[in-house]
């Protein structure tokens, strides 16, 4: 995990609605901290602050160093809750984390050479079924992404979830259908498919002749 990311927050005492509505007015956003055995606390956040930081892939599967005052935690961010219409942050949850357990979070997948694919050199259309998966680690072993290259793949591949090669100390959180597909190579619109259609009919009609 090559970035770092430290988020300054400040701790909030007034819960509710009404409450939260005036925080967001002063640009902050309200937030909380649960996990490891402690107390939730009720934290809060600078708006701008918390977008720059999400602008970055990694921030979502990443440790951050959580700092509320003179105390920093090890945390990781596990919700975010948007404003439908603006661009705006209501809420995000932290869990604090320990070295010394297992997490699980969602990570996203890379896929590598799609343009250099056999499948899509040959005429064929990518299509991913899945973009992130969930997996479960030591906090040292939380990789911000995982790669998956494409490159062998021909027109009619498909690599499940079961076939995706995930780093030392990381395993598929739960996986209750480890064969569901994670991208396939489809032929083109009109390709081979429709081609051998073509081709039975045409047998047929000289079979009738």
């Amino acid at each position: 995990m090559s970035d770092s990311f430290e988020v300054v927050a400040e701790a909030r005492t007034d819960a509710g609605k009404g409450a939260s509505r005036r925080l967001r007015r002063t640009g902050r956003v309200p937030a909380i901290v649960y996990g490891a055995r402690q107390e939730p606390e009720m934290i809060s956040v600078r708006h701008n602050e918390l977008i720059q930081h999400l602008e970055q892939e990694s921030f979502y599967s990443h440790i951050l160093n959580l700092k509320v005052g003179d105390k920093t935690s090890s945390v990781v961010l596990k919700d975010l809750q948007r404003h439908p219409a603006k661009p705006f942050i209501l809420h995000v949850d932290f869990q604090r984390v320990t070295m010394d357990e297992k997490i699980r979070m969602v990570v996203p997948l890379h896929f590598l050479n799609e343009g250099k694919a056999k499948g899509v050199k040959a005429g064929g259309v990518v299509s991913h079924n899945l973009n992130e998966i969930e997996v479960s680690c030591l906090p040292k072993d939380l990789p911000e992404f995982i790669d998956l290259d494409v490159i062998d793949l021909d027109i009619g591949d498909i690599v499940h979830l079961s076939e995706v090669v995930l780093p030392a100390g990381v395993e598929l959180a739960h996986a209750p259908d480890p064969d569901v597909p994670v991208i396939i190579i489809h032929g083109a619109h009109g390709g081979s498919g429709e081609e051998a259609a073509g081709e039975e009919a045409a047998e047929g009609e000289e079979s009738e002749v």
